[in-house]
């Protein structure tokens, strides 16, 4: 599990008890009125806020107001929060003019959808990342876990098929671009 910050609003019993037993797994923080929006104003979509009423009209909050609850019961509903804010952020990757849904493994640009496949997906995720172009050996080595000493042409091939689709489907041919030192998304 990544850390994460957890931000407990207003409830030092649970505040104490989560700093004792998963300070190693998430960021956790105590907040009272006072301090609780410059807390999250330097935070970006990477907390979770648990409070007993709905204080900020965030989708990073987490209600629980049915207090006692077992810890076991509070961990599921931190980790299941966390879960749903990758899913949703997952699904609406910009990458130029165009979304990528990672969790349908589908991208568009405007009422177009063009259906790819894992490894499409993951190719394009890859290269948008990287600010600089991508070489072949590092792609065989991040994208298709090869070792970048094995004479394939698996990347060429796939790169050419996912730009033909591409061409096909939003009349791009610059979406994927080669470059001297390898390929990036324009």
């Amino acid at each position: 599990m990544s850390l994460k910050t957890v931000i407990i609003y207003q409830n030092k019993t649970l505040f104490n008890i989560l700093i004792e037993l998963y300070s190693d797994k998430f960021n956790i923080i105590f907040s009272d009125k006072k301090d609780f929006n410059s807390q999250i104003s330097n935070k970006k979509n990477d907390y979770l806020l648990i409070s007993s009423k709905n204080i900020s009209n965030s989708k990073n909050e987490l209600i629980i107001n049915n207090f006692p609850l077992k810890i076991k019961k509070i961990l599921q509903l931190i980790n299941t929060s966390f879960l749903k804010k990758n899913f949703q952020i997952q699904s609406e990757i910009k990458i130029g003019s165009y979304f990528l849904d990672f969790n349908s493994k589908e991208i568009s640009n405007g009422s177009k959808k063009l259906f790819l496949t894992e490894r499409e997906a993951n190719l394009i995720l890859f290269l948008s990342k990287s600010k600089l172009p991508v070489n072949v050996s590092k792609l065989q080595e991040k994208v298709w876990s090869y070792n970048s000493e094995l004479e394939t042409h698996t990347v060429e091939t796939h790169i050419y098929r996912l730009r033909k689709k591409i061409k096909q489907k939003f009349k791009d041919e610059n979406f994927i671009i080669s470059t001297q030192n390898g390929y990036k998304i324009n």
